[in-house]
């Protein structure tokens, strides 16, 4: 297929393709599986995240900034990367708002390109950054919406919140999960893992705004089991949830696991799926949980409601969570599985995905 000649995208804001861990990453390296044979694409990475720098993959070219692309690193990296995508790039794809701080000064020096901007989920509401950079997260996010061209949202909830905050339209493009698996658990794996043959399943980062706190309270004493794969020592959050609840039988911890496979074996035959998390829009680790088809059991927020439209089984506090394990049938069980296969299918599939952001492009 020949490529569209003068439609050339670059996409900033990831840690770059072939995509390692997160949400941006996926989508990135998906935008790229999909539309690298029709577009010319470019994708920014990080230098210090890969020892071996590719320069091209899935038909995109790779250009490398040399600094983190995550923490505070993640200001001067963005940023640094919009000014090099300027150079040979008609539009740009922002993922993420951090380094959109350098907008009123970026468009004085390229009035005319296009800016495409995923402004992801309300960063400055998550409780694990302090005040100041609260505000500093709200102000990037909105020079974001002032200056982009579009405005992407990948919910309902958030998209609302867009137009009622500030006025402006938006696209409403959520993620895809069919790069997720339904897999059989290898025993080995199993035992590798000290995973039981039922239990309830939650793989996130851990940080309070995903209610880990909450969900280990109310599976500490629990019949079935709970098994959770997240970033225990990246925080004295985690460190102290590790050190206290991993003595009870009933949890088992563990540290990430970024091999798609073995991730795909665990997660896929859990008895439910726990999703926590009350800041952001649509999850990409929620919708890649409906796509295996697991029965969702979610924290009552309006971004989750919107994500299962509504068909989840929800919960705002330890005790619901307990109530709900203990008493949920498997006549409920089959029909969450049933609902959220259904769902995932009809809306988290990055064939769809892709194509919105393509009509976006073209």
């Amino acid at each position: 297929m020949n490529k569209s000649k003068n439609i050339n995208v670059a996409i900033i804001g990831t840690q770059g393709i072939p995509s390692q861990y997160g949400g941006f990453e996926t989508l990135a390296e998906n935008l790229t599986k999909f539309l690298g044979n029709k577009l010319e694409m470019t994708v920014f990475c990080s230098a210090k995240s890969y020892s071996f720098q590719e320069q091209n993959h899935n038909n995109a070219k790779l250009e490398y900034i040399k600094l983190e692309a995550n923490g505070f690193q993640s200001i001067p990296y963005d940023i640094l990367s919009l000014f090099k995508a300027a150079r040979k790039n008609e539009q740009i794809l922002i993922l993420g708002v951090s380094g959109c701080i350098i907008l009123p000064f970026f468009r004085l020096m390229y009035p005319k390109k296009r800016l495409i901007i995923n402004i992801d989920g309300l960063e400055h509401r998550r409780e694990k950054w302090k005040k100041p950079v609260q505000k500093f997260l709200k102000l990037s996010e909105r020079l974001a919406i002032k200056y982009g061209d579009q405005i992407i949202t990948d919910n309902k909830a958030i998209q609302d919140y867009v137009t009622c905050e500030y006025k402006k339209e938006s696209e409403l493009i959520a993620y895809g999960g069919d790069h997720s698996k339904a897999m059989k658990l290898n025993r080995v794996i199993a035992d590798r893992y000290n995973i039981p043959k039922r239990y309830a399943f939650k793989v996130c980062r851990i940080e309070p705004e995903n209610n880990i706190h909450l969900i280990l309270e109310a599976f500490k004493e629990s019949s079935l089991p709970l098994v959770i794969i997240g970033n225990w020592d990246k925080s004295e959050y985690g460190r102290n949830l590790k050190v206290n609840y991993s003595q009870y039988s009933s949890i088992v911890l563990l540290d990430p696991i970024y091999d798609q496979s073995i991730l795909d074996q665990v997660r896929s035959n859990c008895t439910m799926y726990i999703h926590g998390h009350s800041a952001g829009g649509t999850n990409p680790s929620l919708v890649e949980a409906m796509y295996i088809g697991l029965p969702i059991i979610a924290f009552d927020v309006s971004y989750n409601r919107e994500t299962t439209f509504n068909k989840a089984k929800f919960f705002k506090d330890v005790l619901e969570l307990k109530e709900l394990v203990q008493n949920i049938t498997s006549e409920e069980l089959e029909k969450l599985k049933v609902d959220m296969k259904m769902i995932a299918e009809e809306q988290y599939c990055w064939s769809k995905i892709t194509s919105q952001y393509y009509h976006m492009f073209v």
